[in-house]
């Protein structure tokens, strides 16, 4: 029988090795040096508990079966496909497209169409509309479903559907399922609609995966309309009585090639979470349906999460604002960015391009918007301005330059979404559709109060501390 003096040196070797092991694991695997440091440390002071924290939360093991199977419809049901020549843009938008198609690994398509739809009042009865006119196939995919107000009416809608015929498909992040106590997963199910979880955290082979969330916002009805934005299937957004006060965002409606794009993505997610490879006929493609009459928008969807080899939003955002010539445009609720984001905002400040970053005054999280503040400073320090939104939550994320590239859908100016979560987005190319955007983002700036850095330099110590303690958080918020 073992002494205990045996146990303990055996003890004591196992959790060297583990810590060796974990500490040389992220030294050569973590990208970001603030991260393996602080890991390496973790490692080395508390030794085993660090070791198994690393083992367990610091490796991205994230293997989805989808990403190595690309869903194609049949050739002969898909839009036709035209070579896609870009037409003369400003600066170097022409460089920032290809940047793009490198990064997403698609290519742009021609022939689209998009309507934004300005928040709940707009946004919802139109996707009502579409669920209602819905003659073969639904799918959707909502970070948030509630079952209450304007999610009971989407119930409804989809449950009406699905007893006429039609092939409805539904995918809802499980974290918000489980923290929720008016979702929709149970009255869906209970009615027999086909309804999936995004990567559960209660299965044991994914417990290590609970932070990466489907942030993603997706509808699509018969293949050949969808909806993409910022917007969940949520009830602040919904006011009737009091529109005022109702949650702000923007939603988009979107017809013509792209849609491939969404139909690509939804079939993914699809068979990762229900372990179901969507067919061919689940979209009912009609090849008599192309593109829309006298709609030259181009347009390319752009996925990103945390099993992509790039950060693609992030390069997609880095590449707008160095190809930027005269005018940079960001609504985001979360503003977060990295030191080479805000490097690459401060050059484009710096060479005279008008950098202006709308954010809500009003967070819902009180602890994000205090690390936000706390990069103010670095900023405005070379010439872009900030203005806070007064009013209800702003939860928009939309990105413009030049008057004439637009960057619209999940993704928000932080590292969760640029590295946790899997997100969904859409450029596009059009002077008409981003002037009428950029309208409607100086209309917002009239209402917005700028920040200045003065004001910055007169919060009490007691404030800034508190700020820049919460920025020390960024990497995860």
């Amino acid at each position: 029988m073992p002494d205990l003096s045996s146990i303990s040196v055996a003890s004591g070797l196992l959790s060297a090795a583990l810590g060796i092991l974990a500490a040389g694991h992220a030294v050569m695997f973590k990208r970001d040096p603030r991260s393996a440091t602080i890991w390496v440390l973790s490692v080395l002071l508390v030794p085993v508990l660090g070791a198994a924290g690393y083992i367990l939360f610091g490796i991205n093991r994230v293997n989805r079966k989808a990403q190595h199977i690309r869903f194609t419809p049949d050739p002969g049901a898909t839009f036709p496909r035209d070579e896609v020549v870009l037409p003369p843009l400003p600066g170097d938008l022409a460089g920032l497209a290809r940047l793009v198609k490198t990064v997403s690994s698609k290519d742009l398509t021609s022939g689209n169409s998009c309507r934004p739809l300005d928040g709940g009042s707009q946004a919802y009865p139109r996707m009502l509309e579409a669920i209602g006119q819905a003659r073969h196939s639904i799918a959707l995919a909502s970070y948030i479903f509630e079952n209450k107000g304007i999610g009971e009416e989407f119930v409804n809608a989809l449950v009406a559907a699905h007893e006429r015929g039609v092939d409805v498909k539904i995918l809802i992040d499980d974290v918000y399922v489980r923290m929720s106590f008016s979702d929709a997963y149970g009255p869906l199910r209970t009615a027999g609609l086909d309804v999936a979880l995004f990567n559960s955290p209660i299965i044991p082979a994914r417990l290590h995966s609970v932070n990466l969330r489907n942030h993603r916002k997706l509808l699509i009805v018969d293949g050949t309309l969808g909806f993409t934005g910022g917007m969940n299937i949520h009830s602040p957004y919904w006011r009737p009585e009091a529109p005022e006060s109702a949650m702000r965002d923007l939603h988009f409606e979107l017809r013509g090639p792209v849609l491939e794009h969404l139909r690509q993505t939804f079939a993914r997610d699809w068979l990762d979470s229900a372990d179901t490879r969507l067919e061919r006929k689940f979209w009912q493609l009609d090849s008599r349906q192309d593109r829309p009459a006298n709609e030259r928008v181009l347009a390319r969807g752009v996925e990103s999460g945390p099993d992509e080899t790039l950060d693609r939003m992030r390069w997609v955002f880095i590449g707008a604002i160095n190809a930027a010539q005269t005018r940079i445009c960001i609504r985001t609720p979360y503003f977060l960015p990295d030191q080479p984001m805000i490097a690459a905002i401060s050059a484009a400040a710096l060479r005279g391009v008008e950098v202006d970053i709308v954010v809500p005054e009003n967070s819902d999280h009180k602890f994000v918007k205090w690390a936000s503040q706390a990069h103010y400073w670095q900023i405005l320090e070379h010439g872009a301005r900030i203005h806070e939104r007064s009013g209800p939550f702003d939860h928009t994320k939309l990105m413009l330059v030049d008057s004439a590239w637009v960057c619209l859908g999940s993704a928000n100016w932080d590292a969760r979404s640029l590295r946790l979560n899997f997100e969904f987005n859409v450029e596009l190319y059009d002077e008409f559709l981003a002037q009428k955007l950029e309208d409607g983002f100086d209309a917002v700036l009239k209402e917005s109060r700028q920040v200045r850095a003065d004001e910055l330099m007169r919060l009490p110590v007691t404030v800034r501390l508190r700020n820049g303690i919460a920025r020390l958080f960024s990497p995860i918020l």
